[in-house]
């Protein structure tokens, strides 16, 4: 399976990615193989992302989290967001674990967070995802998250990306996503789990094929 080429990553992409701490202190090592014209590799990337439905249970590794779950989860259903249960999704970096929903007719949505942070922020986060009917704008899928964080690697040229961070509104954050797709002209509808599915694996894959693009994914022996 690829593995991520450290050496092929800016400065500001290692540090979104490992961290401050963690990027400077392979900063030396990394340089010295960009030196030798050879690879530093990372962590394993997946182009097939796995989706493991779990068990409802009272989730959240903190009370806090836990209570900003809870909020989160009661405002999409008032919103109108069709629930489709809880997945596991190993193979990403950062927040695993993901609530997933439909919102008519055409945006698929994940409230994110980690069980096991190992670095990646406890703060649960939502995504936005709908997919371009007509790609004829150069864009497949515009992608909306309140997660504060850029993404790392740079994402796919393909997708139009707006980060909200820190929106207590929900409803604004909505018609944010709303106004951020249309530019891209209508979405597909989107009505089962399997097309919400289909929508975040949309994604991914524009990503892994424009981290290959780039050379930032290497075969590992």
């Amino acid at each position: 399976m690829p593995r991520l080429n450290l050496v092929s990553l800016t400065s500001e992409e290692l540090q979104t990615l490992l961290g401050e701490a963690a990027a400077q202190r392979l900063l030396p090592d990394i340089s010295s193989a960009r030196l030798a014209g050879k690879p530093y590799l990372g962590d394993e990337v997946r182009g097939e992302l796995q989706f493991e439905a779990l068990e409802e249970r009272d989730w959240g590794a903190t009370p806090e989290q836990s209570r900003r779950l809870r909020t989160l989860d009661n405002a999409l259903l008032g919103a109108g967001a069709t629930p489709l249960g809880v997945y596991y999704t190993p193979g990403v970096i950062g927040a695993r674990h993901q609530r997933a929903y439909l919102l008519e007719p055409d945006i698929a949505l994940a409230l994110r967070w980690s069980e096991t942070p190992e670095g990646a922020p406890l703060t649960p986060f939502l995504q936005a995802v709908t997919l371009t009917r007509d790609r004829a704008s150069g864009i497949a899928a515009s992608l909306s998250s309140t997660d504060g964080r850029t993404f790392s690697p740079t994402p796919s040229e393909e997708l139009d990306v707006r980060l909200i961070p820190n929106a207590e509104d929900l409803a604004e954050f909505l018609a944010a996503h709303r106004a951020l797709a249309i530019r891209h002209g209508k979405g597909q509808k989107l009505s089962s789990e399997a097309d919400w599915q289909r929508a975040f694996q949309t994604v991914r894959l524009l990503n892994y094929n424009a981290w290959y693009r780039r050379g930032l994914l290497v075969a590992s022996k």
